[in-house]
């Protein structure tokens, strides 16, 4: 194999890495929608307002990054999948059995954005020296989520006094 072929065939085995790492993160972002709205229309209780309101503030940021992951995918070669392809793994952000679970429900949020930012990240390594459009997009993305979860973080710090 000459050496024109074989960073040529690097370069698709990246490139198909990035679009399986931006699909997963895409269907994590997906389900963060499916469980956010959930939750923030289930819990019930005075102390359940704030958070309520947070996650309901989020559904449309992860809504666009959703988005955002689908359009890069696409550019780079990929196709967006259906829902026939989607299996569900967020178990901690199930609405909570009991709907004044506050805590419960905190938890799942921040393991959720913990989740989003470890693939963020493993897709800013893949595209490091790669792909800089995609690098620089999933490093906007990995920004919210910290966001998200230092609110959230907050939020827990508040319930467990």
């Amino acid at each position: 194999m000459t050496a024109k072929k074989a960073k040529q065939s690097k370069a698709k085995s990246t490139n198909t890495k990035v679009i399986e790492a931006l699909t997963d993160a895409y269907w994590k972002e997906i389900e963060t929608v499916q469980n956010y709205i959930a939750v923030s229309t289930n819990l019930d209780g005075v102390d359940a307002d704030p958070i309520k309101k947070a996650l309901a503030a989020d559904i449309g940021e992860e809504l666009g990054h959703a988005q955002q992951l689908a359009n890069r995918i696409r550019v780079l070669g990929g196709e967006v999948p259906g829902s026939f392809k989607f299996k569900p793994c967020q178990k901690t952000l199930q609405p909570p059995k009991d709907s004044t679970d506050v805590v419960s429900a905190i938890k799942g949020v921040i393991d959720a954005e913990e989740d989003g930012i470890a693939g963020y990240k493993k897709i800013i390594r893949l595209t490091d020296g790669e792909d800089y459009v995609t690098q620089d997009m999933c490093i906007a993305l990995l920004a919210d989520e910290e966001g998200h979860r230092r609110e959230f973080v907050g939020f827990l710090k508040q319930y467990q006094c």
